[in-house]
């Protein structure tokens, strides 16, 4: 189980929402890291360093090496809150993992083949209706991806969740729906109608939705 991440933090004392303002002021981010049977320790980050790594796609899926002052621990990130109108972390939710410990982590799908599948080629539309999915299973076998490849989808294929090919020993946190669909390729014409479904939905809404009133 190897991490390809070194996230550097620090241990922090002082708890609540006057404390987290403080840090966040200083340019840190509050955070806590659980799990593994242990007590829970609140932390914090240097909030352009926390960034830098969240550019990356893997940082999301894999393990991490969590540094706090001379000790290293693995860890999966599970939660971030971010500024609803700002581009800032406001807090991260870290948890430990151990090598022979299943966990459970939601992983991005890859879609290969997107522009080549035989439908695309006869005027088809790819439309994605999942774009992860949650997995279970070692750290050791946590997938960066996993991926679907389009290449022989004609057009009015549809690949199944249930139909997805996992990594060897990687499974579905839950059983799937047989039935929940994860890419379809349609005809050109089926992918306008639903694009002005959408359109006509949004429309209605906007209509039923009043303005709110600022507080005072």
């Amino acid at each position: 189980m190897s991490a390809n991440f070194e996230v550097n933090a620090q241990l922090r004392q002082d708890a609540g929402k006057g404390a987290s303002r403080r840090l966040r002021r200083q340019g840190l981010v509050p955070a806590i890291v659980y799990g593994a049977n242990r007590e829970p320790e609140m932390i914090s980050l240097v909030h352009n360093e926390l960034v830098r790594h969240l550019e990356y796609e893997a940082f999301y899926s894999q393990v991490l090496d969590l540094k706090v002052g001379d000790k290293t621990e693995e860890v999966v990130i599970k939660d971030l809150q971010r500024h609803p109108a700002k581009p800032f972390i406001l807090h991260a939710d870290f948890q430990r993992v151990r090598a022979l410990e299943k966990i459970r982590k939601t992983i991005p799908l890859r879609f290969l083949n997107e522009g080549n599948a035989k439908g695309v080629k006869l005027g088809g539309m790819v439309s994605r209706k999942l774009t992860e999915i949650e997995v279970i299973c070692l750290p050791k076998d946590l997938p960066r991806n996993i991926e679907v490849d389009l290449l022989e989808m004609e057009i009015g294929d549809m690949v199944h969740l249930s139909e997805v090919s996992l990594p060897e020993g990687v499974a579905l946190a839950h059983a799937p729906d047989p039935d929940v669909p994860v890419v379809i390729v349609h005809g050109a014409q089926i992918h306008d109608e639903e694009e002005a479904e959408a359109a006509e939905a949004g429309d209605e809404e906007g209509e039923d939705t009043e303005p709110t009133e600022p507080e005072s």
